[in-house]
């Protein structure tokens, strides 16, 4: 049976909070799992409507006007109980009555329609109040309209009320009650049809992560730490919907008064346990707002989100720039990850751009510090592993934004044991990345988003660091799996002396040595097929990445790299770099002199492969086999001829690569001129010839 809306909002008009709250819960009940209300539905509708243009309604219940009536009088219901709920939650309520009436502005603020309620100041910082924000704004500074609206529109209710007959509102005070609920019909049309821009990782209609486990655990806190989450819960759905909610945040500067709440839970022992909705509308915010960004980033945004990370982590320092690693600790809990994913997401938004300048001494120092973090949320384990796997998606991010000079500390660790190493170097950090990298060529899910950052890194990496370009290049085992082997921690601690065998699988090479020579380079499931196969994709910056991290691998040299890869797949970055020609700049001065890697296969077929498909092509019959050395002349002739009629006529556009290595037309307006001639003159020969 469906709640009664209009008996609950005569219960707030009444005071009665025995009666609200009975009613609310059945409310909340029934709408715990909607997330839409009518906007799809309506959406549905009209599409309909608009695939149909030429059928005329015989009848108006044809047209669907007592549907769309239906849906406005349900939508102004909920604007309605929205607005009473707002003021309502302004007196003195008991704690129980509090929380199930935030619990219902929740519900009403996934509804973008039904947002004109929400969207004033008064409302806005009430909500920010009962969620722990203080805001640099007083409240007795808002407009006319709205201090009138949120007045005192009912005389106050005491806790006593709800063990006793509810407190009557005054003649005056239901009138002014009246106003407040009706003044949404007027709003509505000014605010609620907003469209509003979304940041690309917001998904509308999209869960919460943490679920209704929230919820179901409210009942163990005090009720203050759950109203305050109802309430964080509500303003962050609030930011989210409504753009004009963004500016007027913005405005009431809660971004202070936000920051302030979470460096106070940096200094206490254990940060409270609705902190990560606080994260969450920060993220919003800096997401939404680019003053908002630039404002906390001024603010010492940096260090102070860094100093929030390494609590959620419970990080301990060995030294400046490394991170104490107990093999023996517990994994990450839930909770702890998804804040950690917030905070990364955060960091994210206000230092994506500053890999393009160039730090001074003390963001440098900064920024190492942050890259530090990163290195051990890479290394980290979680009790869930999908969100593994988002805490690394996301440190990726957060690490391709950082200064390139910053990331020294993540190779200059020392080597601990069953630390992976190359020439000395700690390579764990780089395994983790080649791991991750290998999890998103397979899963094969939005390519440019989670490959392009690790591609990028393994590149930087690669052109700086010898011991990383030797460590992807070489047979590098794979501990992550389970092992059920008995010597299981000597499998892990001493990987090198292990031999190969069924318990120990190994990450494919991603340049390994050629061997077997009739497939394709793209062809296959090792690490460099699904890398050479990336060079061909259809997005422009995934193919570039991929094939510059080969290119690197390949010291930059072009026949090197042409010899792995197919000529035919190498030709769009060979072509963007201007060393078409195969003459290219002279060798990079990082790179050590060039060693001979070519095995006994490769020596005995080299003469034999392809160098656009790069494999041994099967013998092919010749096409000219039997013709007389006049009818090839004649064959070639009239190629040429049609060659040349379909670049007159635009159809194909003949290049040639020019001294520095790149594409230019191969034939200019003379060239075009001569070429015309001399098809005449051919004709005309072949038809002296016939006669």
């Amino acid at each position: 049976m469906a709640t009664d809306v209009e008996r609950i909002i005569q219960c707030i008009k009444q005071g009665d909070q025995d009666g609200v709250q009975m009613h609310l819960d059945d409310y909340n009940t029934e709408h715990s799992q909607c997330f839409f209300f009518n906007v799809e539905e309506r959406e549905r509708r009209k599409f309909r409507r608009n695939k149909v243009r030429e059928y005329v309604p015989d009848s108006d219940s044809d047209r669907g006007s007592d549907d769309d009536e239906r849906e406005d009088s349900e939508l102004d219901l909920r604007r309605r109980l929205a607005s009473a709920l707002m003021w309502f939650i302004r007196m003195q309520l008991q704690p129980g009555v509090l929380r199930v009436c935030l619990r219902t502005l929740r519900i009403l603020s996934r509804d973008r329609q039904a947002l004109a309620p929400f969207i004033t100041d008064s409302a806005i910082l009430t909500l920010a109040r009962l969620g722990g924000i203080s805001s640099q704004f007083p409240e007795e500074e808002e407009e006319g309209e709205e201090k009138e609206q949120w007045g005192s529109a009912c005389s106050t209710t005491s806790p006593a009320s709800s063990n006793s007959e509810p407190t009557a509102c005054s003649a005056d005070s239901h009138d002014r009650m009246r106003e407040v609920i009706i003044e949404t019909r007027g709003v509505r049309q000014r605010e609620a049809h907003r469209a509003d821009r979304i940041h690309s990782m917001l998904a509308r209609g999209k869960k919460d992560a943490r679920g209704e486990r929230d919820e179901e655990g409210d009942e163990w806190y005090d009720d203050g730490e759950v109203w305050r989450k109802e309430a964080m819960k509500t303003l962050c759905n609030v930011i989210y919907n409504s753009q004009r909610a963004q500016e007027r945040a913005s405005a009431l500067r809660l971004l202070p008064g936000l920051t302030g709440k979470l460096k106070d839970s940096i200094r206490s022992a254990a940060p409270p346990s609705g902190q990560f909705y606080d994260l969450r509308l920060l993220f919003l915010l800096t997401a939404l707002r680019p003053e908002l960004r630039k404002q906390l980033q001024q603010a010492r945004g940096v260090s102070m989100l860094t100093a929030v990370l390494e609590q959620c982590l419970q990080v301990r320092w060995v030294e400046d720039h490394e991170v104490a690693a107990d093999p023996r600790a517990p994994p990450i809990s839930r909770d702890a990850s998804q804040r950690a994913i917030e905070i990364l997401k955060i960091l994210f938004n206000i230092t994506y751009s500053v890999h393009r300048q160039e730090p001074d001494e003390e963001d440098a120092a900064l920024y190492r510090h942050l890259a530090a973090v990163l290195r051990h949320c890479l290394l980290v384990s979680c009790e869930e592993e999908e969100l593994a796997d988002e805490l690394q998606g996301h440190t990726v991010n957060l690490l391709s934004a950082l200064p390139l000079q910053c990331l020294d500390v993540l190779l200059s660790v020392r080597l601990g044991e069953g630390s992976k190493e190359s020439g000395g170097i700690n390579m764990d950090c780089v395994h983790s990345l080649l791991l991750f990298m290998e999890r998103k060529l397979d899963r094969g899910q939005k390519l440019k988003e989670k490959l392009t950052p690790v591609l990028n890194l393994l590149t930087e990496s690669c052109r700086a660091h010898r011991e990383t370009r030797h460590y992807l290049r070489q047979q590098v085992p794979n501990l992550t799996q389970s092992y059920t082997s008995p010597f299981n921690a000597l499998l892990q601690s001493s990987y090198a002396a292990v031999p190969v065998h069924s318990c120990c699988t190994f990450i494919a090479q991603i340049l390994p040595p050629l061997r077997d020579l009739g497939l394709r380079p793209e062809q296959g499931d090792t690490l460099k097929n699904k890398l050479v196969r990336l060079m061909t994709h259809v997005d422009t910056d995934l193919k570039h990445c991929a094939a510059e991290l080969l290119f690197v691998l390949c010291k930059e040299n072009v026949g090197r790299f042409v010899k792995y890869t197919g000529y035919g797949n190498a030709a769009g970055l060979l072509a963007a770099r201007g060393l078409l020609s195969g003459r290219g700049p002279s060798s990079q001065p990082q790179y050590s002199s060039d060693s001979d890697s070519d095995t006994e296969e490769y020596r005995q077929a080299k003469d034999k492969i392809n160098l656009v498909t790069g494999r041994v092509e099967e013998q092919q019959p010749d096409p000219m086999e039997g013709m007389t050395e006049e009818e090839k002349e004649a064959e070639a002739v009239r190629l040429i001829s049609m060659f040349n009629r379909l670049s007159r006529r635009k159809i194909i556009q003949p290049m040639g690569v020019t001294a520095d290595g790149r594409l230019a037309p191969l034939c200019g307006q003379q060239r075009n001129n001569s070429l015309e001639e001399e098809e005449e003159e051919q004709e005309a020969d072949f038809e002296d010839e016939l006669d």
